[in-house]
């Protein structure tokens, strides 16, 4: 059972997933093995997505690191346009021809995440946010990609920063456009009897000290 002397391990670089996990009061720490996630030819998103992540856990909980924790969580985020997958932008034009694409119209957010321990799958599942963007002008475009902040992210925005001056709603989980859903991997994490009773109060956590 999770507590803060066997915390779950995340199996990722991205600082918005640990947030995520941070802001719900789960003890993580913090591990990354390299996979390859270049898309194959005529693989759809889901496979592909299906695909990664499965590879991403297989080759975390082989790390030291997974060693005495109470799971490992993985995850890989794509953004959907017209059924294929956009990644991330190779370069600021490559940002403004992502943003081009998506202005004005609705796009989907997969976040695929999956929790195992040892050769053990617990849980994986694929969580699908629809966003809409408000009709962009070529001015803004240009001055959102000159930020920087899209050059990291699937799409080539961020929703929780100044990239959420584009986004007109959303349909489904925010957490999920950010990297994580929040509630499903909550449920999960619970269902796998991984986490108890949730949220950790601040005297559960002195007891499991």
């Amino acid at each position: 059972m999770m507590d803060v002397n066997t915390p779950l391990l995340l199996g990722s670089g991205s600082p918005r997933r640990r947030e995520i996990l941070a802001a719900l009061g789960i003890p993580v720490r913090i591990a990354k093995a390299e996979v390859d996630e270049s898309v194959r030819p005529s693989e759809a998103p889901e496979p592909y997505l299906v695909r990664v992540v499965a590879d991403k856990l297989a080759a975390v909980v082989k790390l030291p690191e997974a060693r005495g924790a109470a799971a490992v969580l993985v995850a890989d985020t794509s953004v959907i346009v017209d059924g294929a997958p956009i990644g991330k932008p190779a370069d600021e034009a490559d940002a403004r021809a992502m943003l081009r694409m998506l202005s004005g119209r609705a796009h989907e957010v997969w976040t695929r995440f999956a929790i195992g321990r040892d050769a053990s799958v617990l849980a994986a599942e694929t969580v699908r946010t629809r966003v809409w963007f408000r009709a962009l002008d070529d001015d803004e475009i240009a001055a959102y990609a000159a930020t920087g902040e899209g050059l990291d992210k699937a799409g080539a925005y961020a929703i929780q920063g100044v990239g959420a001056f584009a986004v007109e709603r959303i349909e489904g989980s925010y957490s999920n456009v950010v990297g994580l859903p929040a509630c499903e991997v909550i449920l999960a994490l619970r269902r796998a009897g991984v986490l108890g009773a949730f949220p950790i109060t601040r005297k559960s956590k002195g007891e499991a000290r």
